[in-house]
């Protein structure tokens, strides 16, 4: 990192790239040789994983690389992460499945590209802070169910079997792979088993190199070597084109765009998630810090340009930009040179694809699924607490088995249902003793004195789902005393809610014909009331429990 990425964020714009912030801190050509050694180092990693998730989504290989080279680049050139790498994701896959296999690839064309819109529009609203209030158990859930989805989809490609239309659904998936059991192929598990072993002997012992292409390369050796019958790209998709298509748009009409709004949505959703998230993994390995908005803006123009060059959803990802990070990228140019290595492969050794087996690409993603499953962390919250574990079941199974995007609607709801509730029940309301009996002005005593005057002091967030509570308590208080001082200097935020069930209560006080006074209000909560109503003759405001005693006693009360 930078030693001044500390002290210009704050300075710079949020909407700038953070290309332009590396371009005016001095580039020099040492930093250009390490972004370029980062670069090539993402590109071989990217390379087979942009065709394995391509294909793993029903589409040709070749989307998978016009997606990284595209989408990849302008993520980097325009984004708001110093080390972010876009390309294909394997998060993506089913929801990409689904579209394509309801709506076709226009279909996919088309929502990708009002899902850019909507990443601008909330970048430029500067909206993309709030990505990030989604409850961890809620992005844990959806990653873990998604792994699942993902390695079920591989389970064809790794047994070699002969399923003509595999169900997009994992439980009729699941029964059709079980009555295609007998036709599974020798040579194919053993290649599968084969890449499987090398890619985590290569995890295990030579982490720095790069297994994942070196296991798709052996294992294309070996069967061409062999001379086994297996599935290869070639085979089934015929190759992979040596240059970019050129761009294009798919018929549009207002019905179209209606019916692949929902579509549309779950591709922003999950995009801004993933993309933040990643952005958010490189800011903890760097120390730096990312530009939300510029980050969404960028995704949304990468997103964009990424299906109108025939490629799919782009996001940012985590994997490809961890390995950005330990390779000693200074800054976005290394993602942009991955993007150029990977269509100098396309160029120059395409025709070499044709080669590769499709159960080796399989293995490569169903570790990847093993990988991204966050096991752990999914342990670790099913014993934290019961709230989170409901959440995270339950936005695991809506994953796996209903939709993605209800998944994560729901798993957001119920965890705001349970921050709320733990947000109502630590809200606490203590009596204290009256002003004239106290010796200092920071009363502490838990007790409820009888007499002309009353002290109450309000602990917490007062907001609508605490007002309820704190409404009951003040309705049980006996016959109201002449003076009643409410102490809200440990009160951060109050809403509209909570104001409205005080004024009832203030309502009360004054008809009985006594003084009430609020002390210790920060602006906001003072703001809050004095719109609900709270205002004199109903309401005084002190600034401490002193000055409330000096309004009583000037209203000749006490």
């Amino acid at each position: 990192m930078s030693p001044i990425e500390g002290r210009e964020a704050p300075a710079l714009p949020s909407l700038t790239p953070k290309l332009l912030t590396v371009l005016r801190e001095g580039y020099s050509a040492r930093d250009f040789r390490a972004d370029a050694i980062a670069g090539l180092t993402v590109a071989i990693v990217a390379l087979p994983l942009s065709m394995a998730i391509a294909i793993a989504c029903g589409l040709s290989p070749d989307r998978g690389l016009y997606t990284a080279i595209v989408g990849g680049f302008l993520i980097s050139a325009l984004g708001g992460s110093r080390y972010q790498i876009g390309g294909p994701a394997g998060a993506f896959i089913v929801l990409i499945a689904g579209i394509v296999q309801a709506h076709g690839y226009d279909g996919l064309v088309l929502a990708t590209i009002m899902a850019g819109l909507m990443m601008i529009a909330v970048g430029f609203l500067r909206l993309g802070g709030y990505i990030r209030y989604i409850p961890f158990p809620v992005t844990v859930g959806f990653t873990a169910g998604i792994a699942v989805i993902i390695f079920a989809s591989q389970i064809k490609e790794l047994l070699g079997l002969a399923i003509e239309k595999e169900p997009a659904a994992l439980l009729p998936k699941l029964a059709a792979i079980w009555s295609s059991l007998p036709t599974a192929s020798g040579p194919t598990m053993l290649v599968a088993g084969l890449s499987v072993l090398m890619i985590l002997a290569f995890r295990r012992w030579r982490p720095s190199w790069p297994g994942l292409l070196i296991t798709v390369a052996v294992a294309a050796l070996v069967a061409w070597l062999l001379g086994l019958d297996i599935g290869t790209i070639g085979s089934r998709f015929g190759g992979v084109p040596s240059s970019l298509p050129s761009p294009s748009l798919p018929p549009v009409s207002l019905a179209r765009l209606a019916e692949l709004l929902p579509a549309a949505l779950a591709i922003a959703l999950l995009g801004s998630i993933e993309s933040l998230l990643s952005a958010v993994v490189a800011d903890g390995m760097s120390g730096g810090r990312h530009r939300s908005d510029m980050e969404l803006i960028a995704q949304g123009a990468a997103n964009i340009a990424s299906v109108l060059f025939g490629g799919v959803p782009v996001t940012g990802t985590i994997a490809r930009t961890a390995t950005n990070v330990r390779a000693g990228a200074r800054g976005p140019v290394s993602g942009m040179l991955h993007a150029v290595y990977l269509l100098a492969f396309m160029v120059v050794a395409a025709p070499l694809a044709a080669y590769i087996p499709l159960a080796a690409l399989g293995a490569v993603l169903a570790v990847v699924a093993w990988n991204m499953a966050e096991k752990h962390e999914f342990a670790a919250l099913l014993r934290t607490s019961r709230a989170d574990a409901v959440i995270l079941l339950t936005t695991f199974v809506l994953t796996i088995l209903v939709d993605l995007t209800i998944a994560i609607g729901v798993g957001v709801v119920l965890g705001a249902f349970v921050f709320m509730h733990r947000m109502a029940t630590s809200v606490e309301v203590a009596g204290l003793a009256p002003p004239s009996e106290q010796d200092g002005a920071d009363p502490v005593e838990p007790e409820f004195p009888e007499g002309d005057v009353l002290v109450y002091r309000l602990t917490g967030a007062f907001f609508f789902a605490a007002a309820g509570n704190v409404s009951v308590l003040l309705e049980r208080l006996p016959i109201p005393p002449r003076a009643f001082i409410f102490d809200f200097r440990d009160v951060p935020l109050a809403d509209s809610s909570a104001a409205k069930s005080l004024e009832r209560f203030a309502h009360r006080l004054h008809k009985a014909g006594a003084v009430f006074v609020i002390t210790g209000a920060n602006a906001q909560v003072r703001q809050m009331f004095q719109r609900a109503g709270l205002g004199q003759p109903l309401v005084l405001y002190a600034e401490d429990l002193r000055s409330a005693r000096e309004l009583i006693h000037l209203r000749g009360l006490a």
